[in-house]
C-alpha cells in the first residue's frame, strides 16, 4: 500500500483527534508535536508494512528496555543528532568557535565533592596508570575564564562508573569531582586511567546493535561539564585518541577536536588540553538540560 494512505481524509480526522486539534484546552506546541509524531509512525507502519506482531514486538521492546533509554538515546544516534542540530542553529545564529559539544551519557551523578585545583579524582585503589590533565578554560577571545567549576567524571579500569558499578565496589563519587577553578582558568586534576566498556550483554542496546549488526563498544574517555558565569554551559567528552574504538564510538559521541592521545610514560599519561567557552546571551544558556540525573543526598 502506498503512504498516501496516511493522508486520506479517515487518517488525518483520526490525528486531530489523537492530537486534541479540535480543543480549545491543552498545549498547542506540544499538540503540533504529537500530530507529527504519530503521523511519521503511522506513514512508517505504511511504508515498511510493519506487521501488528512487529508493532506490538516493538511496543514490548520500549516497555522492558526503560530502564536503558539513557544508552539507546546516545546508540540510536538521536542524542548525537541534537549536538548537529544545536551546531547548526548555532551557525544560523552567527555563533561559532569554541569547544565542541559532544553527548552527556546517562552517567552522570549530582552533587559530587566540591574540591580545589589539582585534585585527585579516585578514591579507591586501581591497578592501572595515573592519569595526569591540565590545560586551561579561555573565553572566545582567549581570556581566563573565572569562578569556573569543572565537572569531571569517568570509568575506572573496568570499565565501570561509580553508582553504576555491577560489582558494588567502588565508594560513592570515585572519579567525580567538581573543581573549582581559580582566576586564570587552569584546571589540573590526577585519577586512575579509565578503560572502554560495552553495553551491558544482553541487555536492550546490545539487542538493539545485534539486529543492526553493530558493536556497543566506547573507547575509554573523560566526561565533562564547564560552568562559568556570563559563558555558556558546556556538555563535552575527551576519547582518548589511541583508543581501538576512538574513532567507531557505539554512541557517537567522538567528534573532531575531542581526541587527544595520551603522552604515556611508565605507569603514567599525561593528556595537555584546554577548553574554550562561548559567551551567554542570555542566563538559560548558563543552566544544564533538563534531562533527569541521579542525584545523591
Amino acid at each position: 500500500m502506498d503512504v498516501s494512505f496516511v493522508k486520506t481524509p479517515q487518517i488525518q480526522s483520526l490525528l486531530d483527534r489523537v492530537a486534541g486539534i479540535e480543543s480549545s484546552a491543552g498545549n498547542p506546541r506540544i499538540k503540533a508535536i504529537v500530530r507529527d509524531l504519530i503521523e511519521s509512525l503511522m506513514t512508517l507502519i505504511v511504508r515498511h508494512d510493519i506487521t501488528e506482531n512487529e508493532a506490538w514486538g516493538a511496543v514490548n521492546f520500549l516497555q522492558n528496555s526503560a530502564g536503558e533509554f539513557g544508552l539507546l538515546m546516545p546508540g540510536s544516534g538521536l542524542e548525537h543528532f541534537m549536538d548537529l542540530y544545536l551546531d547548526a542553529k548555532d551557525s544560523e545564529a552567527g555563533k561559532a568557535g569554541g569547544t565542541p559539544r559532544t553527548i552527556e551519557g546517562p552517567l552522570y551523578v549530582e552533587g559530587a565533592p566540591l574540591v580545589d585545583n589539582d585534585a585527585n579524582l579516585t578514591s579507591d585503589p586501581d591497578d592501572t596508570e595515573t592519569l595526569y590533565m591540565a590545560g586551561r578554560v579561555t573565553g572566545p577571545d582567549g581570556e581566563p575564564v573565572e569562578n569556573v567549576i569543572l565537572h569531571v567524571w569517568h570509568a575506572n579500569s573496568k570499565g565501570f562508573y561509580s553508582h553504576f558499578d555491577p560489582t558494588g565496589e567502588q565508594t560513592p563519587f570515585n572519579n567525580r569531582r567538581r573543581i573549582r577553578l581559580g582566576s586564570d582558568g587552569r584546571y589540573a586534576f590526577q585519577s586512575k586511567m579509565p578503560s572502554g566498556y560495552s553495553v551491558p550483554p544482553g541487555g536492550a542496546s546490545d539487542q538493539l546493535m545485534t539486529v543492526l549488526g553493530r558493536h556497543g563498544n566506547r573507547p575509554a574517555h573523560v566526561h565533562f561539564f564547564i560552568e562559568a558565569p556570563g559563558y555558556r554551559q558546556l556538555t563535552t567528552q575527551i576519547n582518548f585518541g589511541d583508543d581501538p574504538f576512538a574513532a567507531d564510538d557505539f554512541a557517537f559521541g567522538t567528534r573532531e577536536g575531542l581526541l587527544p592521545v595520551p603522552n604515556r610514560q611508565g605507569d603514567t599519561a599525561h593528556i595537555a588540553f584546554d577548553f574554550q567557552l562561548q559567551r551567554a546571551n542570555e542566563r538559560d544558556d548558563e543552566a544544564f538540560s533538563h534531562r533527569t540525573r541521579l542525584a545523591i543526598a
